[in-house]
């Protein structure tokens, strides 16, 4: 709650007069300063992992189930019904708070230097990491490697470009890369799970239908992970 000293209030560190509340651009610095103090509370979560599916986990702890978006390399290292610890983003926005989460932590400190990008979002950053492996977007960033990032589905030239130039100094090799453990699934739940994966990342129902087919087709005993990956290619 903002307190009130004479004619200032101040909220955190933050002192201005109340009479200049109508600046936008003072109230979008309060804001911001807010948002930063919010995004930064949460450092874990650890909990039961009571849903999973590729693009999201319900993570329950007190008896609360909280709703964490994931990418494709942290779902193949979860599984439903066990205890986990997930490393957390938090994104706050007007009209939601999210959670994106990680198994590990350097999936989220690649994420937050992907997001620092100018023209990068959390979704795109996350389908990003759902393309390609914390190692493989390190090495393609490090390597120079634009061919690598512009095969990611919305990633451009330019914003490729972007990343290298923006990251290539900020990121290294060290520690330890989890490899993805890639789960069984049958035909049908593969394609339904993939489905609900590509439509949540915003990509059209009818679309994502087409080319699930055709990569079912082309890859018949293709895991879950695997079949999005290839779908992705496509879209």
């Amino acid at each position: 709650m903002p307190l009130f000293y004479g004619n200032k209030m101040c909220v955190g560190h933050l002192k201005f007069n109340y009479q200049f509340i109508h600046c936008p651009l003072l109230i979008n610095y309060v804001i911001l300063h807010l948002n930063l103090i919010r995004i930064t509370m949460y450092e874990y979560i650890k909990g039961l992992v009571a849903e999973l599916n590729p693009a999201y986990a319900v993570i329950e702890a007190g008896g609360i189930g909280y709703f964490v978006n994931i990418s494709l390399t942290s779902y193949s290292s979860m599984k439903q019904g066990e205890q986990m610890q997930v490393y957390l983003h938090q994104v706050v926005r007007e009209d939601a708070h999210l959670f994106f989460g990680f198994v590990t932590k350097i999936e989220r400190e690649l994420f937050r230097h992907l997001i620092s990008v100018n023209g990068v979002g959390p979704n795109t950053a996350r389908l990003i990491l759902s393309s390609l492996t914390p190692q493989e977007l390190t090495n393609a960033i490090l390597s120079e490697n634009l061919v690598k990032l512009k095969a990611v589905k919305g990633i451009g030239a330019k914003t490729a470009q972007r990343i290298i130039l923006d990251l290539k100094d900020k990121i290294n090799l060290s520690g330890e890369m989890e490899s993805a453990e890639i789960f069984a699934a049958s035909d049908n739940t593969i394609k339904k799970d993939a489905l609900l994966t590509l439509t949540t990342l915003g990509f059209a129902k009818a679309a994502v239908e087409k080319v699930l087919d055709k990569v079912t087709k082309e890859k018949p005993d293709a895991s879950l992970e695997t079949v999005i990956k290839l779908a992705l290619n496509y879209l």
